[in-house]
């Protein structure tokens, strides 16, 4: 796994010297270029990773610089890395040892620095789920978050659109995604994706599988996700907006569809009224009818003209409403 990979790079370089990438690689038994993207990693998480450049060179630490990880349980390094989402963390059933990796970091510290963690919780919290959303943890997560710490194969029952189906799965990674867990895991030679709340049960096949360190999941969910949304967002309205009706109207599309509007109305100066016209990618009409009816009067329908027809009679009607 990479988080105990991570973890073991940081405690080779710590023992002292400069090693190349091909040493690293050799003792991982990774790819340099898994060695090569680590250290960006490691980099990135602030820990002080040089690079010598020379027949001589490699990597090596800052003259000083001690981690003491030594003391950590597998379970509770790898916790570690999910510190900053202390519910997830919980809810995939680590909290117990993410709990007792922040005690024996904080008792590793030097007096100066112990105060560290508590200064941080006092001016920062990450609530990842979205507003209105039954926060308790879909009733198979943990289940699932030990079988892709484990690399375990796994028979999911799961509830598709079009019914329920039977998948044998390798889990990749789990991701959170707006209060909503997701599960990515390779059937056959490619990964999918599949929403844990819909899965019906999680059965252990007994077998191991061998991870790519070429598959990267935050990459993976980042394209698929761009993906979903142009799949989704097929068809195209044009509407006219009044300038309250373009700040309005990040409340009633999606946010693709929003970005696509706001840039198309940078590119043109408003007509006499201070209005812009847009193209905004929508999912289909009757979608589009009931994010643009929020906008009420702030928002024309140009085209398609079946649009525009049925947000006129909602007006009409709206309007009968009022009168009576």
């Amino acid at each position: 796994m990479r988080v105990s990979r991570l973890i073991s790079l940081v405690l080779l370089l710590q023992s002292g010297g400069t090693r190349t990438a091909a040493e690293l690689a050799e003792q991982l038994e990774v790819s340099e270029r898994t060695i090569y993207r680590d250290v960006l990693a490691l980099s990135a998480a602030g820990v002080p990773v040089y690079a010598e450049q020379g027949r001589a060179g490699g990597y090596r630490l800052l003259d000083g610089y001690r981690t003491r990880l030594n003391g950590l349980s597998r379970a509770e390094a790898e916790a570690l890395f999910l510190s900053g989402l202390p519910g997830p963390a919980r809810d995939m059933g680590l909290g117990e040892a993410l709990a007792a990796a922040q005690l024996k970091v904080a008792a590793a510290l030097p007096d100066p620095l112990r105060e560290a963690s508590a200064r941080a919780r006092q001016r920062f919290h990450l609530d990842a789920p979205g507003w209105f959303r039954d926060a308790a943890p879909p009733p198979l997560l943990g289940e699932l978050a030990r079988a892709v710490w484990e690399d375990r194969v796994v028979t999911l029952a799961y509830e598709g659109r079009g019914g329920a189906v039977s998948r044998t799965v390798e889990p990749r990674g789990l991701v959170l995604k707006n209060g909503v867990w997701y599960l990515v895991g390779r059937v056959g030679a490619a990964p999918r994706t599949y929403r844990v709340d819909r899965v019906r049960a999680a059965t252990a096949t007994g077998e191991h599988f061998g991870r790519d360190d070429g598959f990267d999941l935050a990459a993976f969910w980042t394209e698929r996700a761009a993906e979903f949304e142009r799949a989704v967002l097929a068809d195209t309205v044009t509407v006219r907006l009044s300038p309250g009706g373009l700040r309005l109207l990040r409340f009633a599309v999606e946010a693709v569809a929003f970005r696509a509007a706001t840039e198309g109305a940078a590119s043109q100066p408003p007509d006499a009224d201070g209005w812009v016209t847009v193209e905004l990618p929508v999912e289909s009409v009757a979608v589009a009818y009931t994010q643009l009816l929020a906008l009420g009067p702030d928002a024309e329908v140009l085209a398609p003209p079946q649009l525009r027809e049925m947000l006129a009679a909602a007006a009409e009607r709206t309007a009968a409403l009022y009168r009576r």
